[in-house]
């Protein structure tokens, strides 16, 4: 579009691929929670059935990390398309079309619904973390206000990564899709 002037371009261009490239870092380091997750859970197996017993902050720390993966994840899995989409026609439609209809639906359903998540959580997390909330369960973890943070923390991630659509739909509709490379120097992947 003519009113867009090159250096606004470049730097839409350049604000998209930090967006990305932040979800990219975060997903990969949320990733090695799955790890964690596995070779905790061998353990209380372990710990179960070769020793007759347990640890509830083990398990415990189980579920914290599946819900770690899971809400500080989801912003990644959106950069990476992997959410459920049903697409019975979108495959059909042109990439401006696609474009159209993923930067309505990232406006008019992903934001709204971030924004009221990211609201109606704060009293929650914040009356969480007044009382240093903790297990109910004794020997159970003492950072239930820690894990209840992450609702909050992936509304925002994915609003992050709701504002880099937004971006790459933009450039792609007013003709300039290819986002700049940023040099991440010789050493760096991302």
């Amino acid at each position: 579009m003519p009113f867009l002037s090159e250096h606004l371009i470049t730097r839409l261009q350049t604000i998209a691929v930090l967006l990305d490239r932040f979800a990219e870092a975060t997903g990969r380091i949320i990733a090695w929670l799955t790890l964690g997750m596995v070779l905790i859970t061998f353990t209380v197996v372990i710990l179960r059935y070769l020793f007759q017993t347990g640890s509830i902050a083990l398990q415990e720390s189980v579920t914290y990390l599946h819900a770690s993966v899971f809400m500080l994840g989801a912003a990644y899995t959106l950069k990476q398309d992997g959410h459920v989409r049903v697409d019975i026609m979108y495959q059909r439609f042109t990439p401006r079309t696609r474009a159209w209809i993923d930067l309505l639906g990232t406006l008019l359903l992903l934001f709204p619904v971030c924004l009221f998540i990211l609201f109606s959580s704060l009293e929650y997390v914040t009356t969480s973390w007044s009382i240093q909330e903790g297990s109910r369960e004794a020997g159970g973890l003492d950072g239930v206000f820690l894990l209840k943070t992450a609702i909050p923390v992936m509304a925002i991630l994915l609003l992050l990564q709701g504002c880099s659509i937004v971006l790459h739909k933009l450039l792609l509709l007013t003709g300039h899709a290819q986002p700049v490379e940023l040099d991440s120097g010789p050493d760096q992947e991302l």
